[in-house]
């Protein structure tokens, strides 16, 4: 039981951290979590879920304070912001569809900080953040525990479900990555062409 609750507060740390500094990879740490648990006491997969959600909605909400305060400006310090011209796209969604893009921001590898920094810069309430982010983060530890669970129902050792579930969620990502890529670089051909 004290392994467990352990484990679950390195967990809540890792994924609040990475929830700040985008480079730790919270999803794969909730799907780890999630094989783990399978493997040990599969009723605490509903725990990963939750203490996951609340380490996500937690750093969120520090990322969403830290890009009120600071900006646009900040952001680049940080190197956050790659792309002024993603910013913009991310402004125009939000000004139409606030809390759906919000919801659909948190499952897109590469799509939450730019959509908490517009979302900062538009000046969008807090209410309306806090509200609109709780789902968010709850649907997006389910998805990272549910591949986790996926990986370790098909292998017998907990660390090949680990290892199942990391490499699906890094190919996962890779994969939505290449079709931005691919995506920006034809919105770009084709705004070029039309100017």
């Amino acid at each position: 039981m004290i392994g467990t609750l352990q484990t679950l507060s390195w967990l809540f740390v890792v994924v609040s951290f990475g929830a700040i500094v985008p480079v730790v990879p919270t999803g794969a740490a909730v799907s780890s979590a999630a094989v783990l648990a399978m493997h040990t006491h599969p009723l605490t997969i509903v725990l990963v879920i939750l203490v996951g959600a609340a380490g996500a909605y937690t750093g969120d909400l520090a990322m969403y304070a830290m890009c009120r305060a600071g900006g646009v400006q900040l952001a680049q310090r940080l190197r956050w912001l790659r792309d002024q011209d993603r910013l913009n796209a991310m402004k125009e969604r939000l000004r139409g569809n606030q809390v759906p893009v919000l919801l659909v921001s948190r499952l897109l590898p590469g799509g939450r900080v730019p959509v908490l920094l517009a979302a900062a810069v538009l000046g969008l309430s807090w209410r309306t953040f806090v509200v609109a982010n709780a789902p968010a983060c709850l649907l997006w530890s389910v998805l990272y525990a549910g591949i986790g669970v996926a990986g370790g129902s098909i292998f017998p050792e907990p660390w090949q479900g680990v290892l199942a579930a990391i490499v699906g969620v890094l190919l996962i990502t890779q994969a939505v990555n290449m079709v931005n890529r691919r995506r920006a670089a034809r919105d770009g051909d084709a705004s070029r062409a039309s100017t």
